[in-house]
């Protein structure tokens, strides 16, 4: 991977249409409303990102020419996954027909034509366990990602049939995975300018489906409720937390037993975390003291088109996504084939993982018709929802979080010690500072080890209702890395367990 393309961080953190009418997928892409007419450093970035994973969507956005007007709000499926599984899950493990599978598309009200795309997991232990809704970022990332590669039911095998994940979070939760943003995923609207600029269009969005979900499985209703991702869904979980929590104050529809918010690796605040860069960096050994120090410099001017972005100066939230990301190329350049979600480890040419199973699989005939989404292709990363999310970057998400913890819902902050770009130093940095009541007792906290297996997996300071979990031998996907480790995590978070 070539280092002066790529300075922005995967914020990685992701009904059947059967009865829809799909008469033509030809995606809109030289709209007037399409975001970059250039290649921009945010353009740049988001084809970084998607090639840095082996990934290789055929359009820039899922924008169709047209659709059925007259479809269900919700209209979802049960899905048959009996013929995708391989030979080796014929006598070993649970029988696919044991669980209820769903995927789904929801029409969004405040939109003019989007349709937003889920796939819901009953869990395997019982319908009472908690539900659990994941979020990947990007932003433009599709929750099947972390679906197939982190802590769904299900893993791709080589021969592209399914075998069970012994450590799926499904196992202890009634798991929802939503394509978000519109346009990513097998999300699409037929009017680009259904593509969301800011938090409030995705918050919205997500709070209007929660409802329309728990109108069609009541059963889940009183369940408690988790919102849970990582990398830009730093910015997702604390704006939908706080929609969800304005939504039960207000007693608009449902109330929703939210209980916890659990942000992996994630972008929340901004102003803290790019301060973090130049220290993390150093103490990985990745740049020099005197590197550090003109790093610092830098960071001056970022800082203040950050604090003028989170006044309200437009133009300044643009500025700083260019300038305060000049701070990551400067380290980046520095550290050539790096890869910078792991930085243990290599990229190889451009390529830093491979992904690309999931394209081909969630593609296949077999599967699109198993799923219902018709001629629809599976967009794993949209290049013009990164591009259209540009001005949010800067904007500060934990500023969100303190009325929250203060109601007793709980934070969760984990991060893989061994990621760059959502590094564990400004996550705990941001943690630290942040002015809630419980603040001076979580400051004054011991680390204790977290165990699992005899083997410590993490350090763990915990005070309230905030938790900060620094995970060992990870990455930026710390369920990717860490399986049973994360599992176990979350498992006990939702106990109240974890402090």
């Amino acid at each position: 991977m070539e280092s002066r393309n790529f300075s922005l961080p995967f914020l990685f953190v992701i009904f059947i249409a059967s009865h829809f009418s799909f008469s033509s997928s030809k995606r809109i892409l030289n709209d007037p409303y399409v975001f970059s007419s250039s290649p921009s450093l945010s353009s740049l970035n988001a084809e970084s990102l998607i090639n840095s994973f082996n990934l290789t969507p055929q359009y820039a956005v899922n924008v169709i020419q047209k659709g059925n007007p007259n479809a269900p709000r919700l209209f979802e499926s049960q899905i048959d996954f009996r013929a995708m599984f391989g030979d080796q899950n014929a006598s070993g493990g649970p029988s696919v027909q044991e669980f209820g599978h769903y995927a789904g598309y929801y029409s969004l009200p405040h939109s003019k034509s989007a349709k937003m795309f889920y796939f819901f997991f009953e869990s395997r232990n019982n319908s009472a366990d908690p539900v659990v809704i994941w979020l990947s970022g990007g932003p433009g990332c599709s929750s099947s990602i972390a679906m197939f590669y982190e802590n769904g039911p299900f893993k791709i095998s080589d021969d592209f049939s399914l075998s069970w994940n012994d450590f799926g979070w499904d196992k202890v939760s009634n798991l929802i995975y939503v394509d978000q943003p519109v346009g990513t995923g097998f999300s699409y609207t037929k009017d680009i300018s259904d593509i969301r600029l800011d938090e409030a269009g995705v918050s919205n969005d997500l709070y209007d489906f929660l409802q329309a979900f728990f109108k069609e499985h009541p059963k889940f209703a009183k369940n408690d409720f988790f919102i849970t991702g990582e990398s830009y869904a730093g910015h997702y979980i604390p704006a939908f937390a706080s929609r969800v929590h304005s939504g039960n104050k207000k007693k608009e529809g449902i109330q929703i037993n939210l209980k916890g918010i659990a942000i992996g690796n994630g972008l929340t605040n901004p102003e803290i975390q790019y301060a973090a860069y130049g220290d993390y960096a150093l103490q990985m050994k990745l740049i020099t003291e005197s590197d550090n120090e003109g790093i610092k410099q830098d960071y001056v001017e970022c800082q203040n088109f950050i604090k003028k972005c989170n006044l309200g100066v437009a133009l300044a939230c643009a500025s700083g996504f260019e300038v305060c990301n000049n701070i990551v190329t400067t380290i980046t350049e520095k550290n050539k084939g790096i890869n910078y979600y792991d930085v243990r480890k290599k990229c190889v040419g451009r390529l830093c993982y491979d992904f690309s199973k999931i394209e081909t699989f969630l593609n296949k005939e077999n599967v699109r018709k198993a799923l219902g989404v018709g001629d629809i292709e599976f967009v794993s990363c949209s290049s013009t929802v990164y591009d259209a999310m540009t001005k949010d970057w800067m904007v500060n998400l934990e500023v969100k979080i303190p009325e929250l913890v203060n109601d007793g819902i709980s934070l969760l902050v984990y991060a893989g010690e061994y990621d760059l770009l959502c590094n564990w130093l400004g996550n705990s940095r941001w943690v630290e500072e942040m002015n809630w009541s419980g603040q001076k007792d979580f400051k004054a906290a011991k680390n204790v080890p977290l165990m699992v297996d005899n083997k410590e997996v993490g350090l763990l300071k915990s005070y309230g209702s905030l938790t900060f979990l620094k995970v060992h031998d990870a990455g930026h996907m710390v369920p990717m890395d860490q399986p049973k480790g994360s599992l176990l995590m979350l498992q006990y978070w939702m106990r109240g367990m974890l402090n």
